[in-house]
């Protein structure tokens, strides 16, 4: 009703008509998207949910549509690549075993669910060979390895034992030297070496490390790419504009559970995006 009333007083007829389908047109347009949803990645499984690194938190991570999971290895007294964080039992367990000095049986034996909830309780330690059986096919899995170049060479038999399709997986390390041995004796496989951030100086605005450095690092050791915690005061257009200038052929972002965060990123042109809640942010992504 207003508009016929406003039109002859505003617009002559043929422009109001005109005007009038613009408006219309443009209001049913269809919300545009991101060019390409980044990967999904479920850090530590779904372990917003589920005790992280447990076959219970990757199952979940499924379940929520996860695109991949990424879980955290270490070697075993006896050498069995275990499914844990931290250097020690403590945090999880509440029992204070330092994995790499205990064997794996007694490893085993721990109750790595409890802490998360009731309905976990008796949740056991994975093994790598464990969480490889449970990635489903077409999915991606993130292996992240927290000691340093010893644990390759059993890597690389497992993956030959169990002939594990090499393109589902992502090696990811802080380690340097870690990522530089990966790729040496796994060149088919993806892997991108790991950083967080410290600003120089509270308040300074100034972060290492910088762009140059990454794109070195990367470089020296072989990756194909960077994997960067998520921070956005650091992260932005210019900075992403520096790591292609020195060649760093793509990155992934870490631990992401905001979704404004997670848009920020994307539009940024991250490949993934590692999440605690894999549902939440990827139904965050999908919303106009």
């Amino acid at each position: 009703m207003l508009s016929s009333m406003l039109s002859p007083l505003l617009f002559p007829a043929a422009r109001w008509h005109a005007c009038r389908w613009l408006v219309a047109a443009v209001v049913s347009m269809p919300t545009l998207c991101l060019a390409e949803t980044p990967m999904i990645t479920a850090h530590r499984g779904a372990s917003a949910d589920a005790p992280e690194n447990t076959l219970a938190a990757f199952r979940l991570a499924w379940d929520q549509a996860a695109d991949a999971i990424e879980g955290d290895f270490r070697l075993s007294a006896d050498g069995e690549i275990v499914c844990i964080h931290d250097a020690d039992t403590k945090r999880t367990c509440g029992v204070q075993l330092v994995v790499a000095d205990t064997p794996f049986p007694a490893l085993r034996d721990l109750d790595y669910g409890r802490w998360k909830a009731e309905a976990y309780v008796g949740e056991p330690c994975p093994t790598l060979a464990e969480v490889l059986e449970a990635v489903p096919a077409g999915k991606q899995f993130f292996v992240e390895l927290k000691t340093g170049p010893e644990i390759v060479e059993p890597l690389c038999q497992l993956l030959e034992e169990r002939k594990v399709n090499l393109d589902s997986l992502m090696i990811i390390a802080f380690d340097e030297s870690t990522v530089a041995a990966c790729k040496q004796a796994l060149p088919s496989v993806k892997a991108h070496w790991l950083t967080g951030f410290k600003e120089t100086t509270k308040g300074s605005g100034e972060w290492l490390p910088t762009a140059a450095t990454i794109a070195e690092t990367v470089a020296r050791c072989g990756a194909d790419g960077v994997g960067m915690q998520g921070r956005r005061q650091v992260i932005d257009e210019e900075f992403v504009a520096a790591l292609r200038a020195g060649e760093v052929g793509e990155f992934h972002v870490w631990t992401i559970d905001e979704p404004a965060d997670a848009r920020y990123f994307a539009e940024l042109g991250a490949i993934g995006i590692t999440t605690n809640k894999p549902a939440f942010i990827r139904s965050s992504l999908e919303q106009p």
